[in-house]
């Protein structure tokens, strides 16, 4: 047939079982487009084309879920995937060098005889949190309109716009002059083709003079900086303005605010016993507070978005994407889960939070900083 290939010259081709391409065909995932005049499959070009992004996302750890949300991405063609490959495997390769290195100064040091610490032995892996969630980041978080008008409107009428800890650039204002800042290159390499030009650099060190912007914003990353007062403190250098989305963990009974933290994951309070007060985060840049509530249908799918959607916390390629279930690490991830799918399916989850259904949306501790 022309300008096809045969299921088994492709498996050849791709280093993979005829078992595995049928797999494929079956769940929709890689479909060829034709049959050979005997009835097997054949193979387009363009079908070749997305078994590569197929077996590439694999080969990088993604589960097939997460993988089909990654090549089903109407607003991603091949450059686009290319890209964001190339930014995940930069990443592994960046990772393995500084893991090599680390590795050698401690074999240095022991074979001088010095004591190596519990901090140096573990900065082999001490890679930034976003470094391991921000693959997953494509498949479910994306701007939410609503809560974005809320940010623009901080915004003012800023021209100039510094987005300090900008991932894959959720939130940045389209009609704005918009200069990013994002610490891992995981991240940086899913940032879309045009989107703002984007440094690598961390919030605690910004690479740029004093008041260079005319404001300074920065959207669910601040819990993920080493030193947030730092970072806080930074963006109020370099910019005239500062607006912030965060967390209150301030409001007396805040643990009890959600129901997934109260009743399924206690450890969230853990992950935040050293995150700084609301009011010394707002202090240190001179800020008012505004709630941040979130709609139902939310879609930014960050950590309380499913709040009248609970069974979306038992999808995996949804939580990949939330940083507090790499924190609470997998042992309270299977807990928790297994405990709220069994709610779901006993109806005690309705019992107990039934009246949810009503609200369109809900005050789930999301604080906005304006400065």
């Amino acid at each position: 047939m022309e300008d096809h290939w045969t299921v088994g010259h492709v498996a050849g081709l791709a280093g993979v079982s005829v078992r595995t391409l049928h797999h494929y065909d079956e769940i929709g995932l890689v479909r060829p487009s034709a049959r050979t005049a005997v009835g097997y499959r054949a193979y387009s070009a363009g079908d070749v084309e997305r078994l590569r992004e197929v077996l590439a996302y694999r080969r990088l750890g993604f589960g097939l879920r997460e993988v089909a949300e990654l090549v089903g991405d109407p607003s991603a063609d091949a450059v686009a995937h290319l890209r964001r490959l190339r930014g995940l495997l930069l990443e592994r390769r960046d990772r393995a060098d500084a893991m090599v290195a680390a590795i050698d100064r401690e074999l240095a040091a022991r074979a001088k005889g010095v004591e190596v610490t519990p901090e140096e032995q573990l900065e082999m892996l001490g890679a930034r949190l976003y470094d391991v969630i921000g693959g997953a980041y494509p498949a479910t978080r994306r701007t939410e309109p609503r809560i974005a008008a809320q940010i623009w409107d901080a915004l003012g009428d800023a021209r100039t716009v510094l987005n300090v800890g900008a991932g894959t650039g959720s939130y940045e204002p389209a009609d704005r002059d918009v200069t990013a800042v994002e610490p891992s290159a995981v991240m940086r390499g899913q940032r879309p083709a045009g989107s703002a030009p984007c440094v690598a650099a961390a919030a605690e060190s910004l690479p740029f003079g004093d008041r260079s912007f005319d404001v300074a914003m920065a959207v669910s990353t601040v819990h993920h900086w080493r030193d947030p007062i730092a970072g806080l403190r930074e963006m109020r250098r370099v910019a005239r303005r500062v607006v912030v989305l965060t967390f209150d963990t301030d409001e007396p009974g805040w643990r009890d605010r959600f129901w997934l933290t109260r009743d399924y994951l206690p450890e969230f309070a853990v992950v935040l016993a050293e995150f700084p007060s609301l009011a010394g985060m707002a202090g240190a840049i001179g800020a008012r507070v505004e709630p941040v509530p979130i709609p139902w249908d939310c879609a930014d799918g960050l950590f309380e978005a499913y709040w009248r959607r609970p069974a979306a916390y038992l999808e995996d390629r949804v939580r990949r994407a939330m940083s507090v279930w790499t924190r609470v690490g997998p042992e309270a991830e299977r807990r928790a889960v297994r405990s709220l799918g069994d709610d779901l399916a006993s109806g005690r989850w309705v019992e107990r939070n039934g009246d949810l259904a009503d609200l369109e949306a809900a005050d789930l501790g999301l604080r906005l900083l304006i400065a």
